[in-house]
């Protein structure tokens, strides 16, 4: 395995991961504006870090290298050049408003030292941070009310969603939310200018119309990729993407397009269902009659065909596979469990080997189902990252799996 990425199942053994240890972003978070920032509280970042620390442990004893998306970053931009291009292309992203703030806040960030730019860019810029811009309009007096120059971005430790690796490539994401956008300039600067992955190939620019994100993507074989059509991935994009990655360049045969309600529970696809073996899936049941599937290929090599799949989603997945499916329900029996579960991220496990996986402790009934039926689980604690709604697979992007043996 010589590429610096190689993602061609859910499953394989988990080699190298990329995750983003919680930051000062989480302590830019209040309480007016949580909606603006897409959450619905505000987590502890001391308790939080500790979580995540413990996550990153998990995944060593897993024996799983953990990179850190800030490590990557900083690399990435050690030319004074890549540095200031990513600053100007930052301040231009977030939109300031302010007569005169714009200048004020490159002139903060370029004099930040390199080890705690990131910190910056993600924390965002309050405006107590910069004492130096001048009062000169009557808006400036009057709407002076929120707090910040540039917004934090506490949504950065899922990491899943400003990329997707699929195969030896990378699609870098489109976000459906403003307030995201820039969390895929990191993205942008790591496979533009990092000496080990700017060669890597990319199938999709965060510069797209239409919205595609991470959480939505699962690759479940060397040749089928499934998105979600959701809240926040449109069926353009999926079209898009489908059409970039069908070929022989890839080996990608088929993409499935799974259509989920749009709403924030069911975010992604990966907030209903994630793969935990070769042949196993752990699903919310309650939405299982809602979603519809569709399957898009090339039987001419170079025109997208689309075919609708009104069967079961189990039997969808069965034939696309080529192997007989099975789907373990997140909180099993009770529709409260499963509801309850699924909010906590009981179907968002990340596996770190085919039948083992990472997960929430809280999600206790989906933990014991998953054992009962031959799935080793590694438990994290969860009462702070889960605020944020998302769980283990949200919050880490794979770059390294081990093949699946051909059978």
């Amino acid at each position: 395995m010589n590429k610096p990425i190689c993602v061609q199942s859910e499953v394989g053994r988990l080699k190298t991961v990329m995750l983003h240890r919680p930051g000062t972003e989480l302590e830019n978070l209040m309480p007016d504006y949580l909606a603006r920032q897409l959450f619905d509280d505000i987590p502890y970042l001391v308790h939080a870090r500790e979580e995540h620390d413990q996550f990153a442990k998990t995944l060593r004893d897993c024996g799983v290298e953990v990179l850190y998306l800030e490590d990557l970053l900083h690399e990435a931009v050690e030319s004074a050049n890549a540095r200031d291009e990513l600053i100007w292309e930052y301040i231009r992203e977030a939109n300031i408003a302010a007569e005169g703030a714009e200048q004020a806040v490159s002139e903060y960030l370029s004099a930040q030292p390199a080890d705690k730019l990131f910190d910056v860019l993600t924390g965002g810029v309050r405006k107590s941070d910069l004492k130096t811009v001048e009062k000169r309009h009557l808006v400036d007096f009057t709407d002076d009310r929120y707090p910040f120059y540039v917004d934090p971005m506490p949504n950065l430790y899922f990491t899943r969603d400003p990329f997707m690796n699929v195969g030896d490539g990378v699609l870098i994401s489109r976000m459906a939310n403003e307030v995201r956008r820039r969390e895929t300039l990191f993205a942008k600067y790591i496979f533009k200018y990092h000496p080990v992955y700017k060669w890597v190939p990319k199938y999709h620019d965060r510069t797209d119309v239409h919205s595609l994100e991470g959480g939505d993507c699962l690759v479940l074989s060397p040749e089928v990729v499934a998105f979600g059509m959701s809240q926040r991935t449109s069926a353009q994009a999926v079209e898009l993407a489908a059409n970039r990655l069908i070929g022989e360049r890839t080996g990608i045969r088929t993409v499935l397009a799974v259509n989920i309600p749009k709403v924030r529970a069911f975010m992604h696809l990966d907030t209903v269902m994630t793969m935990v073996d070769v042949d196993t899936f752990v699903v919310h049941p309650n939405i299982l009659h809602t979603i519809r599937a569709y399957r898009l290929t090339k039987p001419d090599g170079t025109h997208i065909a689309i075919e609708e799949d009104p069967r079961p989603l189990v039997d969808v997945f069965s034939d696309t596979l080529g192997r007989p499916i099975r789907f373990i329900e997140c909180g099993g029996a009770s529709e409260i469990d499963a509801a309850r579960e699924q909010w906590n991220d009981g179907a968002n496990t990340l596996c770190v080997a085919p039948g083992e996986v990472i997960t929430y402790s809280r999600n206790y009934v989906t933990n014991r189902i998953l054992r009962e039926n031959g799935v080793t689980v590694h438990e994290i604690p969860s009462a702070e990252l889960s605020r944020g709604r998302g769980g283990p697979r949200c919050m880490s992007m794979p770059f390294l799996r081990e093949p699946l043996p051909n059978k």
